[in-house]
């Protein structure tokens, strides 16, 4: 009768002084975030114990794999329109939010262009390529060619753009040097962990559309509390003192 007792107390105890695991979100991230995503997830489980599991890439992709089912917890974009797409088909807990806008520069390492005279480089023909990302799934790309048309100069940069599936693809373009310049998220060179030197001007916003971020919560997260927390802290003000470090515009 002793041991019985000492085993089930055994037993009891093992079970519950057994160290909790961690709860785990999965955060869809657009291309453009893959720098401050970190430090968001680094300090969103200093605050909450939470871990942030990452998926990186274009917007448009990223739609496309949570309406085929793709398990995640929260959707930030690089344009509101995405997750408004996805609040249309019943897929989230709750209309879309605006958690920042984005800001497109034009970046280099070569170290001999002018480039504040990029426009000068286009219209003159004094360059080899030009990154820009994707424009029917990547926004950064939708407003570079925005900009280009604007300018009247796509026409003269077509033939020569290279294009990336999603901004991270056109930053290794940028950083590798196999392009003259690219256009690319302010994120990109504000990144404290990148170590390309790089020069870099910001583009007027009044050539392109506001580049507006938008988050979801999605209706088939499976630890929606520990998803709704995050989705919360994004809209808080340490979430944003990080944005704004990252060149992003927050309110």
């Amino acid at each position: 009768m002793k041991f019985k007792k000492l085993l089930f107390t055994s037993i009891f105890a093992l079970l519950f002084s057994a160290p909790a695991f961690p709860q785990t979100i999965k955060v869809a991230a657009a291309a453009n975030l893959q720098s401050v995503i970190k430090a968001l997830q680094s300090d969103f489980k200093l605050r909450t114990g939470i871990v942030i599991e990452p998926i990186v890439g274009s917007s448009g992709k990223l739609v496309a794999q949570i309406i085929n089912g793709a398990p995640y917890d929260v959707f930030m974009s690089a344009d509101v329109e995405y997750p408004l797409q996805l609040s249309h088909e019943g897929l989230t807990e709750y209309p879309p939010v605006v958690y920042a806008l984005g800001s497109l520069i034009v970046c280099t390492v070569h170290e001999d262009l002018m480039l504040g005279n990029w426009k000068k480089i286009i219209e003159k023909n004094k360059f080899d390529k030009i990154a820009i990302a994707n424009a029917s799934i990547a926004p950064y790309g939708r407003a570079a060619e925005q900009v280009l048309k604007k300018l009247n100069l796509l026409d003269k940069a077509k033939p020569d753009l290279v294009y990336g599936e999603s901004i991270s693809q056109v930053n290794t373009y940028i950083t590798t040097g196999v392009v003259t310049f690219g256009f690319t998220a302010q994120a990109m060179v504000l990144d404290p962990a990148n170590p390309a030197k790089m020069a870099w001007r910001l583009v007027d916003p009044k050539l392109y559309d506001p580049i507006q971020q938008g988050m979801v919560l999605l209706k088939r997260s499976e630890n929606k509390e520990a998803a709704k927390k995050f989705y919360t802290y994004i809209t808080t003000g340490p979430a944003k003192k990080i944005l704004k470090q990252y060149g992003y515009i927050v309110h």
